[in-house]
């Protein structure tokens, strides 16, 4: 069946074009700040004007347009077998996990508590169990671990509980090098890990119209390295972009385009993710939000801007702000997963797993969004109109009055039509009762336990020289 993309379109033709359009005056004629030593001299020689003193960077519309185009059009997410691969940019609708949270909510627990790497483990293993999340991105901090051991051991944690596609976060020059090299290794060398990079980076810009020292290092060193790499921008309405959302929509476009056109100016052809993560502050307590709305529809407006440019993206979706499994928790989660998927998003980070302003994972949180992301995937799909799903000969068959329980078309349709859910219950009361009267997030807890208690059985084991402690207290 063919998949279908752009059911919500929150911005209609006249929209993206004056977006487009402002953008590129913000970039020609306001600029943006280059505080990275090196990534200033390549936007300089690209620039309109450089000011040396300020970092400011002003640069041409016919220059913007120029890096873009040579950004390519879709960029493949390689799983460890090409069952799992992910294109970015094919009309696909990829879902994965996000972070980095810094905690962990046990079942059946009030308080949080700081993560460490065994969770990691935990989570790596229970995202390869679910059907419907498509890239493991590692979505918990170590706290256990010392920060320069921090890049090595969360993707050997992933790369070897997952033969899914691997993404992450980085946090130092050296764990770059060190998880580049270590997949190498596994790929049995450099080019085989290109031809087919089972891993990717992500290296975050800082909002607004602010390339910073930190990570403009790391962008170039990615971008030299010719590794997937997702440029991601986080306006904040209220905060670091205009309360307005075509405000914020500006300050997002402006911010991940100066990112990818950074890769750009290092390596032309870098596989580059255009990447958004924008959401909104709570004025009243001048906190981050994870789940409004209003994120939803920033994040899909993003999605559509990605089309317009035909760059691959990474959107935002799926977090609650919620602190326990309740059904603000499901109600967050599915509508704006339902927002950015219907948009047609390339990939949906943070779509499974994570709540409380995304500080928090919980276990039976990734198998509850697991449903949730099945419904979105069904939805997505749409309705199929042909000669077979129109059912006439059935549909003369049963005639006034008759019924099609026992309809060729029932049984060929009653699972490749209809979503079969595993955690909703369907029962009738008396049933439920009888059977305990179990609720979803009790039955998702069984279904974490059963993974858990399963046989370790690791795809590959990346230690070697790597300082990797992977799996250690797990």
């Amino acid at each position: 069946m063919r998949q279908r993309r752009h059911q919500y379109t929150p911005l209609d033709t006249k929209d993206i074009e004056r977006i487009d359009q402002s953008t590129m005056e913000v970039l020609s004629e306001t600029g943006f700040q280059v505080c990275h030593e090196e990534a200033y001299e390549y936007f300089k020689k690209a620039a309109l004007s450089a000011d040396d003193n300020t970092r400011i960077i002003k640069i041409s519309e016919h220059t913007v347009r120029e890096l873009i185009a040579a950004a390519p059009s879709s960029v493949t997410l390689c799983g460890r077998d090409d069952a799992h691969d992910c294109c970015l940019g094919s009309g696909e609708v990829y879902f994965g996990t996000g972070g980095t949270a810094l905690n962990m909510l046990d079942y059946g627990q009030k308080e949080s508590r700081p993560a460490v790497l065994s969770d990691l483990v935990n989570v790596v293993r229970i995202v390869d169990a679910m059907d419907n999340i498509d890239i493991c991105l590692l979505p918990t901090y170590p706290n256990d671990l010392s920060v320069d051991d921090v890049d090595i051991n969360r993707f050997s944690t992933g790369i070897r509980y997952t033969n899914k596609h691997v993404m992450g976060g980085v946090f130092t020059s050296q764990g770059i090098n060190d998880v580049i090299r270590m997949a190498e290794e596994i790929a049995e060398s450099p080019e085989a890990l290109r031809e087919r990079p089972f891993i990717s980076l992500i290296t975050c810009g800082i909002s607004p119209l602010r390339l910073d020292s930190k990570y403009g290092g790391f962008m170039i060193q990615v971008a030299r390295e010719g590794i997937p790499v997702a440029v991601p921008a986080e306006p904040l309405c209220g905060a670091t972009a205009p309360m307005s959302l075509a405000g914020a929509l500006i300050i997002q476009n402006c911010d991940a385009l100066i990112n990818v056109m950074l890769t750009q100016l290092v390596n032309p052809g870098t596989p580059v993710i255009y990447g958004c993560v924008a959401s909104a502050m709570d004025m009243k307590s001048m906190c981050y939000l994870g789940a409004p709305v209003e994120s939803g529809l920033i994040n899909a407006a993003a999605a559509q801007m990605t089309q317009y440019y035909g760059l691959p993206y990474y959107g935002t979706a799926g977090i609650s702000d919620s602190k326990t499994l309740d059904v603000q928790c499901g109600y967050e989660t599915a509508l704006t997963n339902l927002l950015v998927g219907q948009a047609g998003a390339d990939f949906i980070h943070d779509a499974a797993g994570l709540m409380e302003f995304a500080l928090t994972v919980s276990l039976e949180k990734l198998v509850l969004d697991n449903e949730i992301l099945g419904m979105v995937r069904r939805t997505i799909r749409g309705i199929d109109i042909n000669d077979a799903t129109l059912c006439m000969k059935d549909i003369r068959k049963a005639g006034p009055g008759g019924n099609f329980v026992t309809s060729r078309s029932t049984r060929t349709y009653m699972r490749k039509e209809h979503f079969q859910p595993v955690i909703s219950d369907r029962k009738q009361r008396s049933q439920w009762i009888e059977e305990g009267a179990v609720t979803s997030a009790q039955r998702a807890h069984d279904i974490v336990l059963s993974i858990l208690n399963d046989h370790e059985v690791p795809y590959t084991d990346p230690g070697g020289n790597h300082r990797s402690i992977a799996g250690a207290g797990s």
